[in-house]
């Protein structure tokens, strides 16, 4: 079925998860009413989303030498995924994410970066022999800026196709942008690269053209609620969200892009690969967590 490999760098978080029915106001105390820890952190969200709907997939990142590292090894290794690149920081902990969820399935977070901040270039030049024309290089924000700039030229001029979540929501120096196959920033992130503030479809396309007109090849603005829009190739794609009761919507995003990364290696046109995104994503929110939310292709396939 795959026709092509995905190499997915990024961060790897431990996440402490609360659920409670409200978020509270600074300075104040509230009680919780549950408590658990996930494997987390953007990269191998996503990495793990890719493996579990059948992509081929090797992970990057750096842990720190401590029980958090070790367990998440463990739990990508669980997943079939090549983790000889992964790195271990002694001098570093492991990253870790504190997440609060209220009743109504939306979330914040606070991330403690640690041993994801040295994922410099220098650690990744042993990757670059991974890179064969037609392979996918999927990216996030929780690395630094520098690296995600180093690997997506060095991508792009060995014929891979780079697919870059510009998230958490930051300015991308322009000069990356020629590198990049596909942006898929969502909502606020499109909004602050574009200038344009987005509030309803019309001023979505807007913003993707923006983007385009800066120098992106493709944009793909993931709407929540509202589905997902794509300025690809120079023609408009849209989607719907499916019905579902939302549960949490943690890592809906970094199911979206392992499965719309997954869709692309497979062959898939761009409706396709959105719709079978869009199907991921919908059963990854009625789902509490990260990794423990992203569904198996054999359930996305039944979803369908």
């Amino acid at each position: 079925m795959l026709n092509s490999r995905i190499i997915v760098v990024g961060s790897s978080n431990t996440d402490m998860v609360v659920r409670t029915d409200r978020f509270p106001k600074p300075g104040e105390t509230i009680l919780g009413y549950e408590f658990f820890m996930a494997q987390g952190g953007k990269g191998a969200n996503q990495a793990v989303a890719a493996a579990r709907l059948g992509g081929d997939i090797v992970f990057v990142c750096c842990l720190g030498a401590d029980v958090f590292g070790k367990n998440a090894i463990h739990a990508l290794q669980s997943e079939g995924i090549d983790v000889s690149y992964v790195k271990e920081m002694k001098e570093s902990s492991s990253g870790v994410a504190v997440i609060t969820v209220d009743k109504y399935g939306q979330n914040n977070i606070v991330v403690a970066s640690g041993a994801n901040a040295k994922l410099l270039p220098e650690e990744v030049q042993d990757v670059l022999p991974l890179f064969f024309a037609g392979d996918y290089l999927l990216m996030q924000l929780e690395i630094p800026i520098e690296t995600v700039q180093f690997l997506a030229k060095e991508a792009y001029q060995r014929d891979v196709k780079v697919i870059l979540n510009p998230a958490p929501a930051q300015h991308l120096p322009t000069e990356i942008y020629e590198f990049i196959y596909l942006l898929t920033p969502n909502e606020e992130e499109a909004s602050l690269m574009s200038g344009v503030t987005i509030t309803d479809l019309n001023s979505a396309k807007e913003a993707a053209r923006t983007l385009v007109r800066k120098g992106l090849k493709n944009v793909l603005i993931t709407l929540g609620k509202k589905g997902a829009l794509a300025l690809f190739e120079g023609e408009f794609f849209y989607v719907n969200s499916r019905e579902v009761e939302v549960i949490d919507t943690t890592a809906a995003g970094d199911v979206f892009n392992g499965a719309i990364t997954v869709a692309f290696s497979e062959g898939k046109n761009i409706l396709e690969a959105m719709k079978f995104a869009i199907n991921a994503a919908s059963i990854a929110v009625t789902r509490l967590g990260a990794q423990t939310s992203a569904p198996s292709r054999i359930e996305v396939d039944r979803f369908v």
